[in-house]
């Protein structure tokens, strides 16, 4: 039974509650906000609240190592030409910077959103949102034809939404302690505040989805981590409370009683004893041994080694399940060579080209509703079938680079195809060079040499001893 926009709003925000939890846990890992965990009762009861906001944080640098190679550079149309319009409008929006961080998210949080609209009906907007503010559902049975979007945003006192249909966009407004929630009783306090036309005829919230399943929701990179992250930190916690009361030598005096004073009463008799504190002997570093026999001992300081080895197993298990290689974990380089380092970046980069095809699926949607949005259905249909042109995955030196090129100039491979191979190429700088070579060839053909080359330099005055030289 299909559901009116009213009762589709509160169900799309209570699924939408139910993922911010998950959300908000993988942001917090992120950030390193943890709380100790696998420490022993007795453990915590003996070190209070001391360890509780330390976190010694690989969770963050999982996903900036793969979201820093995820770049896009370009759009291609589906004959293989660059479609200007679509970058221009890229750029024009910012996406070239907010794409990262909805990258960033879509690889903690599992998801992130992208959105194609005209608020003023006039300027196209492309925009990106977290998880914790868009969702989209699908038509039952349809994993890509999307059946409504939600997105939410607060304005001061007022949570706001606005509720996508493929033929219709409806506001919604409500107090922002709304004491609902999202039931579905009296609407969750939902007021309507409009109706307006979709004139895409598709809901124009797009998902980037990160390790998406065919029978399974989209993962998060630190998922796998954050157990080892726990187990890390309490390692540490344990090894700091060890070095506190371990990491030095202890001695202990054999053969003598403990150091005592007299104690008087007002007549100056003795009437006790009592132990002398041990601290002012520790401070002033000074003990007299006055009994025969009087030894000192000596008890050797606890081996921490025990400690650190188990956590860089830990982080050896990071590096290889979430194939990030060992030297950003570990950052240990020492006498690598170019072969080594590009063999122990192998799995990041493969991770990083399944990453961008899936992601640069959902980036062609994007600029697919760009399109239709600037009224170009044929530009539409043609980067729908296109491709995004991603920088290199791979980090090279300049020097791999130029032999790479040059052995791919041996066998004929064309300049523009060398081009687009070097990192950090824009299409602009490509059709600027070729704009130059091109005016190359017309100064050659033309035989302005000196056009290419400036002119030629003057000849050399003759000096005396040659002009006499000639006049004999």
């Amino acid at each position: 039974m299909a559901l009116t926009p009213l009762e589709d709003l509160v169900h799309l925000y209570g699924k939408l509650q139910r993922r911010k939890g998950k959300a908000e846990q993988w942001s917090d890992y992120y950030d390193g906000e943890v709380p100790l965990k696998f420490a022993s009762p007795e453990f915590k009861a003996q070190t209070g609240g001391l360890f509780e906001r330390f976190s010694d944080n690989w969770c963050a640098v999982v996903p900036d190592a793969t979201v820093e190679r995820l770049v896009p550079i370009a759009f291609r149309l589906n004959d293989g030409t660059l479609d200007t319009e679509a970058w221009d409008a890229w750029r024009r929006n910012e996406c070239d910077v907010e794409v990262g961080l909805a990258f960033l998210e879509a690889l903690i949080s599992g998801r992130s959103y992208g959105l194609v609209w005209k608020p003023d009906g006039v300027n196209t907007e492309i925009t990106f949102h977290d998880v914790r503010q868009a969702i989209v559902e699908y038509v039952p049975g349809k994993r890509r034809q999307r059946r409504a979007g939600l997105l939410l945003w607060r304005d001061g006192a007022q949570e706001r939404a606005t509720l996508f249909y493929p033929d219709a966009v409806y506001l919604w407004v409500r107090k922002a302690d709304n004491p609902f929630g999202y039931s579905m009783d009296n609407g969750g306090g939902w007021v309507s505040a409009g109706i307006l036309p979709n004139p895409l005829g598709v809901v124009p919230l797009v998902a980037l989805e990160n390790r998406a399943r065919l029978r399974g929701k989209p993962t998060s990179e630190i998922a796998s981590v954050a157990p080892l992250q726990d187990a890390v930190n309490t390692l540490w916690a344990h090894l700091m409370t060890a070095a506190d009361e371990r990491a030095l030598p202890a001695r202990a005096v054999l053969g003598m009683d403990r150091p005592t004073k007299e104690i008087l009463d007002e007549d100056g008799e003795v009437i006790g004893e009592e132990d002398l504190p041990i601290d002012r002997f520790r401070r002033d570093r000074l003990l007299w041994l006055e009994r025969e026999g009087a030894q000192i001992a000596e008890f050797s300081a606890a081996d921490l080694t025990n400690y650190t080895s188990v956590i860089e197993s830990a982080v050896r298990h990071i590096a290889a399940q979430t194939r990030t290689p060992p030297s950003y974990l570990t950052g240990e380089m020492v006498n690598v060579s170019a072969d080594a380092l590009v063999a122990s970046e192998a799995g990041l980069v493969a991770k990083v080209q399944e990453r961008q095809r899936y992601f640069g699926a959902s980036l062609r949607e994007l600029m697919r509703l760009e399109a239709l949005a600037a009224g170009d259905t044929a530009r539409a249909e043609a980067i729908s079938m296109g491709s995004v042109v991603w920088r290199d995955a791979q980090f090279r030196s300049e020097a791999q680079y130029a032999d790479a090129l040059t052995k791919y100039k041996a066998i004929n491979v064309p300049d523009e195809a060398l081009w687009e191979r070097m990192p950090d190429t824009t299409p602009e700088e490509i059709e600027r060079w070729k704009s130059m070579r091109d005016d190359q060839a017309a100064a050659i053909v033309g035989g302005n040499i000196a056009g290419l080359f400036g002119a030629k330099p003057d000849t050399a005055e003759e000096t005396p001893e040659l002009e006499a030289a000639d006049a004999q």
